[in-house]
């Protein structure tokens, strides 16, 4: 709708003597006493046209071919606003729409026949997911869910580092635990990764495979299997599936034409002449990475950099054909993935259907104190005992309230609040009201019933914003697959509940007037539908009771 209306502003523009040059503003009013959407088109072209904004205001809209079944009024609004007001027969077709269409209300088709990669999570098999890897967890997870509301085909995908030097060194520590379980001579890695887990994975090792294992390798691989199974059961539990999972190891391996993923990329590189040898080490020229300095691909001892099975891996995602491809990666990766994506522009491949988000840290504040974390050191809070003590829910909307962009403080006390000021209980407590009311409504044979209701009942200042709400929810799912921002619809959810609270304490909804109440379930049903629609796309449960 959104789009519909900014066009017809766009054309009334153009018939004012002035091009728009791209889309125009035309958001939510920020007051809906003012309208429901507003535009300052009229300040943005005064300018070009000659006119103050008020007079160019006045043109605009002379020239603007609008619905009279969909706007009500075009009210000009100083110093040169335009004001677009919705009918209320629109509005309360909205109702229709919820009603028909139920647990779809919302979805859209804007990427019908498009099939997206989002890649997430891609922890290293090392140690126990931490409170840091679960953000980008629910992030590509909620995104994921957003893109299939959007019409997309989309696959969730986990990519993990099972070779190199970090897995050498946590065979080594296993094996170092293994010893010294058996009461054996041991010497621990300098570097290596402490903590009760790798005890544990010792322990498993000698009950499943006996006590003769010598080599690092064998130690290496009973690790990551038994850290990985920690890992599916952590994720699983906050309700998180993958499609695919992608393994590094699997880029070093030689193909059926003779060579690995890495060496392809490094002779296709070569064949570049974006590759030079120096003190032992194989090098990316600057020129390739768009950057000021040459980049190591591989060590001197031959240990491949991050960058080239990143760089193969990527590639891989391009030939499989996806319209979509999302990475999502934390902060620690800010500085070196446009080296990846820089690396695999120079193969000769699209990059444009690539896009990354990066998440910032998560800050665990438990009694007032930030609690440190570090796998290595073993002195972190694993997401498990984070999900066993505020609950899966709890973690996913905390973790997709604020804008990735921003640092995250956990604050353990809300989160275990049972009281408004959590603002999780708070939303699933409105679902619940929204429940008990329709309830209530059935227990007194009256049930909401779209067609059977008279809508023009709903007249309250605080039933107008609920229908402006209701009306927004699919443009924000719509506007949320664009942006790729989940926090949007967590503060929409917010105040739908908010509204519909205030809603609550003005006006009751089930009374002796029938058809008064008959109208109010109906409006009632609505919200709770479209709040339970918005917590299924977080991924978060809608209960009847609380």
């Amino acid at each position: 709708m959104i789009d519909q209306l900014r066009e017809e502003l766009a054309e009334a523009v153009r018939k004012s003597g002035i091009d728009p040059e791209g889309a125009l503003e035309l958001e939510r009013t920020k007051d809906i006493a003012f309208g429901d959407l507003s535009s300052n088109a009229p300040l943005v072209f005064a300018k070009p046209a000659g006119l103050a904004p008020m007079q160019l205001a006045e043109k605009i809209v002379a020239h603007l071919s609008i619905d009279p079944a969909i706007i009500l009024k075009v009210e000009i609004a100083a110093p040169g606003f335009l004001n677009f007001t919705f009918s209320a027969p629109f509005l309360e077709n909205q109702l229709r729409a919820i009603s028909d269409q139920g647990p779809r209300y919302g979805r859209s088709d804007a990427g019908r026949g498009k099939r997206a990669l989002v890649e997430f999570v891609s922890a290293n098999p090392t140690g126990p997911l931490t409170v840091g890897h679960g953000r980008g967890a629910v992030l590509g997870d909620t995104i994921s869910s957003i893109l299939a509301w959007n019409g997309y085909m989309v696959e969730r995908e986990y990519y993990y580092n099972d070779a190199g030097l970090q897995i050498q060194r946590l065979g080594a520590s296993v094996q170092a635990r293994y010893l010294e379980a058996l009461g054996r001579d041991f010497e621990f890695p300098e570097e290596g990764y402490q903590g009760d887990y790798i005890r544990d994975i010792a322990a498993e090792i000698i009950t499943d495979q006996g006590e003769d294992l010598t080599e690092v390798s064998d130690f290496s691989s009973a690790a990551i299997g038994s850290i990985f199974k920690g890992i599916s059961k952590t994720l699983e539990g906050m309700g998180i599936r993958f499609d695919n999972f992608v393994n590094e190891l699997d880029l070093h391996k030689t193909g059926k034409n003779g060579q690995s993923a890495i060496s392809e990329v490094i002779d296709t590189l070569k064949a570049k002449g974006v590759i030079v040898e120096r003190d032992g080490a194989t090098w990316i020229k600057a020129e390739a990475l768009e950057g000021d300095k040459d980049k190591v691909l591989i060590k001197s001892s031959g240990e491949p950099t991050y960058r080239l099975p990143d760089i193969a891996y990527h590639r891989d995602k391009i030939e499989r054909g996806y319209d979509l491809i999302i990475d999502i990666f934390g902060a620690d990766h800010f500085d070196t993935y446009p080296d990846v994506i820089a690396g695999v522009k120079e193969l000769g491949l699209p990059t444009d259907r690539i896009k990354v988000l990066i998440h910032q840290f998560v800050t665990l504040i438990k009694g007032g104190q930030q609690v440190k974390m570090s796998t290595r050191k073993a002195s972190f809070v694993t997401l498990d005992e984070l999900l066993e003590e505020v609950g899966a829910d709890v973690v996913r909307y905390f973790f997709l309230a604020k804008t990735m962009s921003s640092p995250l403080k956990f604050d353990l006390e809300l989160a275990l609040k049972s009281s408004d000021d959590n603002p999780v209980y708070y939303l699933k407590y409105a679902h619940a009201r929204m429940v008990n009311i329709l309830k209530r409504g059935a227990a007194a044979e009256m049930r909401p019933d779209v067609d059977g209701a008279d809508l023009s009942l709903l007249r309250l200042p605080e039933e107008r914003l609920l229908l402006h709400l209701l009306w927004l929810f699919p443009e924000v799912v719509k506007n949320t697959g664009k942006s790729l921002e989940p926090h949007h619809i967590a503060i929409y959810l917010d105040e739908l509940a908010k509204a519909f609270h205030r809603y609550y304490t003005v006006a009751r909804v089930v009374t002796d007037d029938m058809k008064l109440s008959l109208a109010r379930l109906v409006i009632t049903d609505a919200c709770r539908q479209t709040l339970a629609n918005g917590l299924t796309v977080l991924g978060i449960e809608a209960p009847d009771r609380m």
